[in-house]
């Protein structure tokens, strides 16, 4: 249905939203399920969203306490791309990534959701196509879909949790606009070896000639910070120049409700003198995406550290170790807060379900597109850990 009918109450825009199937399947886990009425409850383990489980660090609660209290009567006002902030941002890209971004090639956001939804609206117009890898972030058809574009949807490599170039390559089009990379990935954990990169982004150059417009990527990384076994992070911006990073500090500082993020674009892209005001003017036109001040106060001092990355890879190799050693298959992962682990059983739903009954929750590998596995986070803590363990034996010796 293009338009709405006379008698409709909401838009087609929202009743298609509402339609995806996999959105329907999150809403119905988060509010009908096990998990929904049982998740809190004393004795649960709750490994399903990112969410903390333990009381936040005295450094982060002292960041933002610091910046609460005003330096001048313009310290609440209304924020844009404050300068301190941007500046802090850019510098700590050039130390991770080994790319000289520039303080004017930032800008700030409501958390990683909105820097997508602008990177995407940046660049592609109403009917272009975005491909996207399956297992995805469960959001990104939700966001495509609201910016007008069509989702176009890849498998990825299920044996190495690597992108599928091929894959990737027969889905593009005349209207493809976008490409979008998830590295260190969720749910899978895969950090992507440069190697493909470089491969990728040969690929998309050769595309972009081929089909008369240039392919951009999105690339969203907002666990580029959280790796392990002291791997280096490598990201898509670092050998495609036409990439637009997506970052948020939700997951640096595991503090998702505080939204603060930001899209930057490398200095190596080249770009028009219009596409600066273009993102600032949809930065107010989105519903000012902007962080709120406090957050942007705070950012220049959030940079400086980040959650225990340590403490998560311990929690990782004890999860690992055990689901192994209980006949489970798990990759172990190289970074973010996630194992994707195979389901004993094809129907992952089920064997979810299973160990819902047993007060133990994850999510299933539907609500990915991917069935057949299950994801657990490492952010729930170490008693729910232990708790865990005779349960997850107990589902799989029953499966």
């Amino acid at each position: 249905m293009d338009h709405p009918t006379a008698t409709s109450e909401v838009s087609a825009r929202a009743a298609k939203l509402a339609s995806i199937p996999s959105f329907q399947r999150i809403d119905a886990f988060l509010n009908e399920s096990d998990y929904a009425r049982r998740h809190l409850l004393p004795g649960a383990c709750d490994f399903t969203l990112g969410n903390p489980h333990q009381m936040p660090a005295g450094r982060y609660v002292n960041t933002l306490r610091d910046a609460l209290t005003p330096q001048n009567d313009q310290w609440f006002a209304y924020q844009t791309n404050g300068q301190a902030a941007r500046e802090a941002a850019a510098e700590s890209l050039q130390r991770l990534l080994g790319v000289p971004f520039r303080t004017e090639d930032i800008y700030l956001t409501t958390g990683g959701f909105a820097a997508i939804a602008l990177a995407l609206k940046t660049v592609a117009d109403p009917g272009d196509e975005v491909i996207y890898s399956l297992p995805p972030w469960f959001l990104y058809e939700p966001l495509v879909l609201e910016a007008g574009l069509v989702p176009v949807k890849v498998r990825i490599n299920t044996t190495t949790f690597d992108l599928d170039l091929d894959a990737i390559e027969a889905a593009i089009t005349e209207r493809t606009r976008v490409v979008i990379v998830n590295s260190p990935n969720n749910p899978t954990g895969r950090i992507y070896p440069p190697e493909l990169l470089v491969r990728l982004a040969e690929l998309l150059a050769s595309a972009s000639e081929r089909i008369g417009r240039r392919i951009y990527v999105v690339s969203d990384e907002p666990y580029n910070r959280i790796v392990f076994d002291g791997l280096r992070f490598h990201s898509p911006a670092e050998f495609y120049p036409y990439t637009l990073l997506a970052y948020s500090y939700g997951k640096t500082h595991l503090s998702p409700g505080e939204r603060v993020g930001y899209l930057a674009l490398p200095p190596t892209m080249p770009r028009g003198e219009g596409m600066s005001h273009a993102i600032t003017s949809l930065q107010v036109a989105m519903g000012w995406v902007y962080p709120n001040a406090l957050l942007q106060h705070a950012l220049p001092e959030l940079e400086k550290f980040s959650i225990d990355v340590g403490q998560l890879q311990r929690r990782r190799d004890r999860l690992v170790d055990a689901l192994v050693g209980m006949g489970y298959r798990v990759r172990p992962p190289e970074g973010t807060f996630y194992l994707y682990v195979r389901s004993p059983i094809p129907d992952d739903e089920a064997f979810t379900n299973s160990l819902a009954r047993r007060d133990v929750f994850v999510l299933p590998g539907v609500l990915f597109e991917t069935p057949g596995f299950f994801r657990i986070s490492l952010t729930a803590n170490e008693d729910m850990i232990e708790r865990s363990l005779p349960a997850f034996e107990a589902a799989i010796k029953s499966s």
